[in-house]
């Protein structure tokens, strides 16, 4: 069948399918650590949020919406993850099914599926745990390498959490707080959500994408940029513990957000500049909500906020065509 459109008109053998399958395999290593460190708990997140979105996904859109089964395009499939990256390796399952509830139907289905949102749906799924639960969502259990059938109900505050209260001045700081080194960080041998831990595992997912050419650098490397650059100036200027750029850069949800949810096609700018704007917009907001607010962490937040920008960001950045009136 011929289909008439109007042009631009661009050839790729890229589907959402295909999109959505490097995205997948550019979250294992960070499955992979996550079940490393926090066990069989951690699987059974990755795995209930993952099979409840597919779930919720197909039951919503055949007896509430009335629409076309659309699972086949893995979009569920990268949402489940997402969210059960956003979680502590405590989380209850039913907790964990309202959110994936939230993210598919409310955040997704709702605006009329795939493309349409203008919220990424894992983030609102998790921001809406974060309010409804906080004690579960802040409560973080201790990693215990190799050790997969890890039960272990000793937590421990993250390193966000530890640096958010304490002053760098004080004996205390220095003799009874004791902060991960940065080579843990790195790694992932820290408490925190199951996903966001290993800084390593999450590069090596953004090299993936960036070689697949999925997404550009600009969104992640421009956000990380600007939050590094804020935390740095407070740094040297205050010379608090809190604005430690490395700390601050190797811990809490920074890498993730940054590579795999602001960077979402969906809700994220079109254009080149849109998308500096939208990183920039991203790594500000991180810094106010981080270091003068009452949460530790910002990130989430952020790129909530930035989503409901991008109309704006998109009507007043878009590309002018050619015979097109300025």
């Amino acid at each position: 069948m011929l289909k008439i459109s109007t042009a631009p008109h661009f050839q790729t053998n890229k589907d959402t399918k295909g999109i959505m399958l490097d995205v997948v395999i550019a979250m294992l290593p960070a499955a992979l650590v996550a079940v490393l460190f926090f066990g069989f708990p951690a699987l059974v997140i990755i795995l209930t949020s993952t099979i409840g979105c597919v779930l919720i996904e197909y039951m919503a859109n055949r007896y509430l919406f009335k629409r076309e089964n659309s699972i086949k395009d893995l979009s569920a499939i990268v949402t489940g993850m997402l969210l059960a990256f956003n979680l502590p390796s405590s989380m209850p399952v039913w907790m964990i099914l309202i959110g994936a509830f939230m993210a598919i139907v409310v955040a997704k289905l709702c605006y009329g599926g795939l493309g349409k949102n203008i919220f990424n749906p894992a983030l609102v799924g998790r921001v809406f745990l974060f309010i409804s639960f906080p004690v579960q969502m802040t409560n973080w259990p201790k990693p215990n390498f190799m050790h997969f059938w890890n039960i272990d109900a000793q937590t421990s505050a993250t390193t966000l959490g530890i640096i958010k209260h304490i002053d760098a001045q004080t004996s205390a700081t220095k003799h009874v707080v004791e902060l991960p080194d940065y080579t843990q960080m790195f790694l992932g041998n820290v408490g925190g959500c199951i996903g966001e831990v290993s800084v390593l595992a999450l590069l090596l997912g953004l090299a993936y994408l960036l070689y697949r050419k999925i997404i550009s650098w600009h969104i992640p490397v421009i956000y990380i940029g600007t939050f590094f650059i804020i935390s740095f100036i407070l740094w040297i200027t205050t010379h608090s513990i809190q604005y430690d750029p490395l700390t601050n850069l190797l811990s809490g949800g920074l890498m993730l957000g940054a590579i795999f949810m602001a960077t979402d096609y969906a809700t994220s700018p079109m254009t080149i500049k849109g998308k500096v704007i939208f990183a920039i917009g991203c790594g500000l907001l991180t810094a106010i909500i981080r270091f003068y607010s009452a949460y530790p962490e910002g990130v989430s937040f952020a790129i909530l906020i930035m989503n409901a920008l991008v109309p704006l960001i998109d009507k007043y950045v878009q590309t002018k065509f050619y015979g097109q009136r300025r």
